[in-house]
């Protein structure tokens, strides 16, 4: 095991690590933005080092400074949480050569992987099925155009080294597909520095659904289920739920099969989620893309599935077997998560950093609450509005939606905005209860309330 992990992130998921590491009694190494002093990341690590200015591509973006942190304080690991450098096969790179563990998959897979039309590739060779598409990269919108007519619209532009909803775009007939390419292009350009494109076919409806997996040095390799993300605003999911209320027993199985098999066939080790496209029927999936890192919402399936992610992470990465109660791992009771952002949602979710005056967040029986603010905390405004994740467990799906209506109603914070009242209009719709909803929901539902 590791004697010391740097934790290279901030925010809730640097908490959740540290805390990690507390319980399997390896130290760990906070890094910090000035803008970040004051977060509790920083108060519960062993030790702290400032990194930069307050902007991430001052700070937590810069290898060089996490690096020499690393070396500085003697750590033998990194944990890049999410986000940031976590996806970075040249950061796991630079790891290597320093001899640092990076905690996470090697940069082959990484590169592999993180590269959308790559991944595409390797699903397809290994029998998980795709959109139909371009073979390959684009090499312009004049090529894009032939494609998509042989394709038929409509058509979803993704850039290649896109994420987080960034460099994608929908083209619903020829007319429109140029702009659309380009509008991909310059935005992935910009968040990216690759350009690079190619198209999938539209599907109608779809939901989002991912499944979590996991590999070690020791030749295991399972998916520990499913979760539904199809509740999310531009991309960007705002609830998730597991198991999915959409997912029939048969459709999870061959699902999971196929998502064992890939991380198999590439020897995945540490944990990933592969991300799938379910048409509206609930009959076909199609492979989207695959996050190597840790996702924001794992903590549904570690609720689920009686697991800690963040841990087996932590022991895969030291070279040691997963824990038999994962390898055994079965789906009990139901979990909902809520991301709690410090957004105004009437007010088109304008960003509302600031100080929060008052901290109140619930409690009781199945209820989680993942969080680095707490009362007089100061919400920088350089970063992920995210500031909280609010987790309820129960036996039934049922019992789960009365939790998070109970636990949202004993939110207090003040002095800043949050997303709060628009996620308690979601939970109660008769919509979300029944579990009909896709991914243009929320798209729908703010049309429907002109916000």
């Amino acid at each position: 095991m590791f004697t010391r992990v740097l934790v290279a992130n901030r925010g809730e998921i640097a908490l959740r690590i540290i805390r990690a590491c507390r319980e399997l009694g390896v130290e760990s190494v906070a890094v910090y933005s000035e803008a970040d002093v004051d977060s509790m990341h920083v108060q519960l690590a062993d030790e702290s080092v400032c990194i930069g200015a307050g902007p991430s591509s001052e700070s937590y973006l810069k290898p060089d400074r996490i690096i020499a942190a690393a070396e500085i304080m003697e750590a033998d690991a990194i944990h890049p949480g999410y986000g940031f450098l976590s996806e970075n096969a040249r950061f796991a790179e630079i790891c290597e050569s320093c001899n640092i563990k990076f905690i996470g998959p090697s940069p082959e897979v990484i590169r592999t992987m993180g590269d959308k039309n790559t991944a595409r590739s390797t699903a397809a060779a290994n029998g998980v099925p795709a959109t139909p598409g371009s073979d390959g990269i684009l090499k312009d919108a004049a090529e894009g155009l032939k494609v998509a007519a042989e394709v038929g619209y409509p058509v979803m532009i993704k850039a290649t080294a896109g994420g987080g909803g960034r460099g994608m775009r929908p083209a619903l007939n020829e007319g429109e597909f140029v702009a659309m390419y380009e509008a991909a292009s310059q935005e992935a350009i910009a968040c990216f520095g690759n350009g690079d494109c190619y198209i999938e076919k539209f599907v109608l409806n779809p939901h989002h659904i991912e499944f979590q997996v996991l590999g070690d040095s020791h030749g295991n390799y399972i998916h520990l289920g499913e979760r539904d993300c199809s509740m999310q605003r531009r991309n960007q999911k705002i609830i998730e739920e597991c198991p999915s209320p959409l997912i029939s027993e048969e459709l999870r199985q061959r699902m999971g099969e196929a998502s064992q098999r890939l991380v198999e066939a590439i020897d995945y080790q540490n944990a990933g989620t592969i991300e799938y496209l379910v048409d509206e029927n609930a009959k076909d999936f199609y492979f989207m893309e695959m996050n190597t890192r840790i996702q924001v919402e794992h903590p549904v399936t570690e609720e689920v599935m009686g697991c800690e992610l963040i841990k087996e992470q932590i022991r895969i990465a030291a070279g040691e077997p997963m824990s038999d109660h994962v390898l055994a791992a079965t789906s009990r009771g139901h979990s909902i998560e809520c991301r709690i952002n410090a957004e105004d949602p009437y007010n088109n979710f304008c960003p509302s950093p600031g100080t929060i005056d008052l901290w109140y967040a619930p409690g009781g029986k199945g209820v989680r609450v993942d969080t680095h603010v707490y009362s007089g905390y100061t919400v920088p405004p350089y970063y992920d509005s995210m500031i909280a994740k609010l987790i309820v467990t129960a036996s039934s799906r049922e019992v789960a939606i009365a939790r998070m209506k109970r636990a949202l109603s004993e939110f207090r914070i003040t002095g800043i905005k949050t997303t709060i009242p628009f996620q308690q209009e979601i939970i109660d719709h008769p919509d979300f209860i029944a579990g009909k909803y896709d991914i243009a929901w929320v798209g729908n539902f703010l049309k429907e309330k002109n916000l």
